[in-house]
């Protein structure tokens, strides 16, 4: 019987995996998405509420309001400024915009789940270079992994999973090695949470490099991730690109009002991620004091390297009613959330100590 083919490419193409959710009619903290544990602020509820009446309507196709205001807070061109449906949308948007078929992605591995998916429906080819065994990207392996058909180089910074950021010296370094026809995208999604003095200053490296291409989002310290908006920061001419590879309409009115209200309540939002480091630094100091090895987590999450355990520890973490995100055959990713989640995470950690 015939059928319809799909693309060669997804017979290997790798699902994203989402984090688990609670069953509805359970009780459980959900540690496995890496979402902000606060509710919306009130003034962002007004925001929503105030543009639901207007859902008839398209939005504004190019988020020129919420563009310029992004564009003022990084202190920017909003020309430079580039939004889409989450910064997943717009990796893939700018992976579109960059790679003809066969093109070449150098990427850290394990980084982010969602990499080798738009690399290949970007029709491009995925280069993976291992992450250290502390976490840490391996730049200098990056760099060397560049051929003549390379187009783009992912850094992820925090990395997600493993959590440690990437060093200003070492960022340095990878963007004097690199050709300057090679884009060196800087995945920032998780940059507000970072308080390690030596890392890479994303916007200062953008200024120096035409060649640096940023992505940031309003998922996770704004707390906006279930209305998806994310943004890229890049030259006028690769911006533009950018835009033409967006889905149109692709950020929705709702969710560009929320963005905009979350932008004028950022010192709110802030003390809100400090104490979410706050709490970060707590679980990674018992996890360490029970005898758990933890890479420098600059996220809002941590990372534990359990190998073929990873889904006995996250089914024993369940049953405890904590839900967080396992990796089979590599670790556990724990979003930091509620300090009551917190201590339930500790307890099924203590059992499972490798002391």
């Amino acid at each position: 019987m015939s059928r319809v083919p799909l693309r060669r490419a997804f017979a290997d193409l790798p699902p994203y995996v989402p984090g688990a959710r609670v069953p509805v009619g359970a009780a459980a903290y959900k540690l496995s998405s890496n979402e902000n544990p606060y509710p919306p602020l009130p003034s962002v509820v007004a925001a929503v509420a105030d543009a639901a009446v207007d859902i008839n309507r398209y939005p504004d196709m190019y988020a020129t309001e919420l563009t310029e205001a992004i564009a003022a807070s990084i202190l920017v061109a909003p020309e430079s400024v580039v939004t889409g449906c989450g910064s997943v949308a717009v990796l893939g948007h700018v992976l579109q915009a960059v790679c003809e078929s066969g093109d070449e992605v150098v990427m850290p591995w394990r980084s982010f789940e969602a990499y080798p998916i738009a690399i290949t429906l970007a029709g491009a080819v995925g280069v993976p270079v291992p992450v250290g065994a502390d976490g840490r990207l391996d730049l200098p392996a990056l760099a060397a992994a560049v051929t003549p058909r390379t187009r783009v180089i992912l850094v992820c910074t925090p990395n997600n999973p493993t959590g440690p950021a990437v060093h200003a010296d070492e960022l340095a370094e990878l963007l004097a090695a690199v050709p300057k026809d090679v884009l060196v995208v800087i995945d920032e999604a998780y940059v507000e949470f970072v308080r390690d003095p030596l890392a890479a200053d994303g916007l200062a490296a953008f200024a120096e490099h035409s060649n640096v291409v940023l992505l940031r989002t309003f998922s996770k310290a704004y707390g906006l991730a279930g209305l998806r908006v994310g943004y890229a920061v890049a030259r006028p001419r690769l911006a533009a690109g950018i835009r033409m590879a967006s889905t149109p309409f692709g950020v929705s009115h709702v969710a560009q009002l929320a963005a905009l209200a979350s932008l004028r309540a950022v010192r709110e939002l802030m003390t809100r991620v400090d104490k979410i480091v706050v709490e970060r630094a707590r679980l990674l100091d018992v996890l360490r004091s029970q005898g758990w090895t933890v890479p420098d987590s600059q996220a809002n999450f941590v990372w534990l390297a359990l190998g073929d355990q990873s889904s006995a520890f996250a089914e024993r973490s369940a049953r405890a009613g904590v839900l967080v995100r396992p990796f089979a055959g590599d670790g556990v990713r724990i979003s930091v959330g509620e300090p009551e989640a917190t201590d339930l995470l500790l307890e099924v950690a203590a059992d499972s100590s490798p002391r």
